[in-house]
């Protein structure tokens, strides 16, 4: 399986008898999965067989579906509701003789709510049918477009994570090859600091201080933390190498990451190691952001 971004955009179109219609789709970064449809009045039932379908084929992302659609020759008429303007106008004259007011002009008239009527055209079941299976085809084919474009993004980002986990490896070589990680250099330090102690003052005691610098070059040894990197490193590669929705699994790998070079940054004493620490730091949050794009 490839790689999927969840970022992408789609649209598809189509016409069914007098119907022409339209589907916008677009997606974005979320935590989890949501379709949001925005559907014209009387199109709600197509609504369950999309989501059903888009759920299928997405894990991750938000959604936005705006379907638009018009109907060819089919025009709205205007007319006058009789009953309710002549009961208006009865009123006005009962009320002519008791309130001293300018008489109702007529576009008062039809401005007064329920006079003016809109009738839309009568809609055939037949067509209505087709058209609305047509549509959920459309959404169809938007669909399949959109996990395309998501896949090819996927490509992109599994190119940009591989090379950032080549580049966090040879950091990590760097670090472990630096001359004053090893214990030998941590301890020919502290002995220096010692000896200056000693000099300083003689109520140190020196098997104990010598006890000391060993427990304490054994703790700033970063060993474990680059063994765990490389198999974060391993694990990552297998991850972007077999594909799917491995977003979430990636996100938390980068955390992982993160808090083995944070703990090798706070062990180092060696000026060289902690700037290599610090550029490792920086290409696991630029791993990390990239990771948020992946489905």
């Amino acid at each position: 399986m490839a790689l999927s971004s969840m970022t992408g955009f789609a649209r598809s179109h189509g016409t069914s008898g007098p119907y022409a219609f339209e589907w916008e789709l677009k997606s974005v970064n979320a935590k989890g999965f949501d379709l949001r449809m925005r559907l014209p009045p009387g199109w709600d039932e197509i609504e369950a067989p999309a989501r059903k379908r888009a759920a299928e084929v997405l894990s991750r992302g938000t959604v936005y579906a705006n379907l638009n659609v018009k109907r060819a020759g089919a025009l709205s008429t205007v007319r006058v509701n009789e009953e309710v303007l002549a009961a208006i106008v009865k009123i006005a004259g009962q009320l002519a003789g008791r309130i001293d007011a300018v008489a109702p002009s007529i576009d008062g008239l039809l401005s007064i709510k329920g006079v003016i009527e809109v009738v839309e055209p009568e809609s055939d079941e037949e067509e209505d049918r087709a058209a609305k299976l047509a549509v959920t085809m459309a959404f169809d084919e938007a669909l399949a477009a959109l996990v395309e474009m998501r896949k090819r993004e996927g490509v992109t980002l599994g190119e940009i994570l591989s090379q950032r986990m080549n580049e966090i490896e040879i950091l990590a070589k760097k670090a472990e090859a630096a001359p004053g990680r090893k214990p030998e250099a941590i301890k020919a330090r502290l002995a220096e600091q010692i000896a200056a102690l000693l000099e300083s003052s003689d109520r140190f005691d020196s098997d104990r201080l010598n006890q000391e610098a060993i427990m304490i070059a054994a703790k700033a040894d970063i060993r474990e933390e680059l063994d765990r990197i490389a198999s974060h490193i391993s694990q990552a590669r297998e991850m972007i190498g077999k594909g799917g929705a491995v977003g979430r699994r990636l996100d938390f790998l980068a955390q992982e990451f993160n808090r083995e070079v944070n703990t090798c940054c706070s062990k180092s004493n060696d000026l060289e190691l902690t700037n290599t620490g610090l550029a490792m730091k920086n290409v696991v949050e630029q791993f990390r952001e990239q990771v948020q794009n992946l489905e």
